[in-house]
This record gives C-alpha cells, structure tokens and sequence, in this order.
C-alpha cells in the first residue's frame, strides 16, 4: 500500500473520530483537529505517558481506554481514574501549556487510539473556539470528581463498599455486564490486595450481585 493511500486512510479514520466523539466543536475547529492531529495506537499497557515526561500535545481519546495514576516510590500504583473515547488528559493540557512534566502516568487498558494536538495551537483554540474553552473546562470538572470520588472512597468507605462502586462505575462506563478485569487490577486500583478482594467477590457472587467467570466478572445489579 502506497505512503499517500495510508495517509488519506489515516484522515479518513481522524474525520470519522472527530465528527463521532466531539461533534459539539465547530465545524471550522472539527476541520483544524481533523487537519492539525495525528493518530496514534497503542496496544494493551503501552504507556501513553510517564512521570517527568514533557509534554508536546494535548492528548484526546477516540478509542480503549486509558488508566490513569501515581506510581509510588516502591512501584506500587494509585488508581486515578479511567478516561474513555471523547475524554481528554487534563493534565496533559496542564503540564503542555506550562511547560512542565508530568506527575503521572497512563497505560492503556485495551487497544487504544488517541489524537494528538501540538501544543503550540493551544492559545489558538481558547482564544478562538468557544466550544473548545467550554470543553477544556468541563474536563478539568470532571476529572476532578473523578479524584473527589477516589479520594471520598478511601477515605468515607470500607473496602466492600468501594468494591461495589468500582465494579457499578465499571458497568456504567463500558456499558456492558461483562467486565474484563483480573482480581489483581482491581486491587491495585482500589489499593488492596487479591486476597481481599477475591474473598469480597466471593461473597457478593454468593449474593447473586456477580458471577465469577474465569476471564471476567459478569455485573448482575
């Protein structure tokens, strides 16, 4: 296949991103995106972005899913959030516009395709777009009550309750009973061990709330 074939099925692909997952900008800043972004892929935890990393794009989810946290000095992770298609790194558009590095990382969860934005047309896109301001807002709201929930979580909930709102979030976001997530992610993510965890998801199994399969965790509530 030519250079010139794939680069016009590369547009193609962004055009159709764009107009699916952010059809509430502009048609002339649709058109910049489509025309100014690249499209990249990453498989199944690949890094998207590490501690001390700069940035140089604004980072913007058209596909997967993407797992962001700390990682702390002995390597243990702290769960942050999730971002999906049509979301947005906050904090890459933080650490982008001011130049500095970044304090967490992103690893993606599943085959995942991300649009990258130069930095450089970030001025640009809040001076001229109207509904690119209102978006840059709206996802610095939303990620932080996603930290306001983890935080709320560690610190209001037992672990049995925290389990429940995990595997609840996990069926609303994903929009599917059947969650591809090992025992030992979800203890990482919500700071425990497997341990603890499988004996919890015996006991809402035994409630009828779940079923345990072997490479998945069916959500029944």
């Amino acid at each position: 296949m030519t250079r010139i074939k794939l680069q016009k099925m590369a547009g193609n692909a962004i055009n159709d991103y764009v107009k699916t997952y952010f059809s509430q900008f502009e048609p002339d800043l649709q058109e910049m995106l489509i025309d100014k972004g690249a499209l990249k892929s990453f498989e199944p935890g690949d890094m998207l972005m590490q501690t001390g990393q700069n940035m140089r794009s604004i980072v913007l989810i058209v596909a997967g899913r993407v797992k962001l946290y700390r990682e702390g000095d002995d390597g243990d992770e702290f769960f942050m959030y999730y971002l999906q298609p049509g979301g947005a790194c906050a904090l890459s558009m933080i650490c982008a516009a001011r130049q500095e590095t970044s304090q967490v990382m992103a690893k993606a969860v599943e085959t995942t395709k991300v649009l990258t934005i130069p930095i450089s047309l970030m001025d640009t896109l809040m001076k001229q777009y109207k509904s690119w301001y209102y978006f840059v807002l709206e996802t610095y709201r939303a990620r932080f009550e996603e930290l306001l929930f983890v935080i709320d979580n560690i610190a209001f909930k037992n672990m049995d309750e925290r389990l429940e709102f995990y595997l609840a979030k996990q069926h609303k976001d994903l929009k599917t009973s059947s969650l591809f997530v090992t025992h030992g992610e979800i203890a990482n993510d919500l700071n425990s061990s497997r341990e603890v965890i499988s004996r919890l998801l015996k006991k809402m199994e035994q409630r009828g709330d779940v079923v345990l399969h072997r490479n998945y965790i069916e959500y029944l509530k």
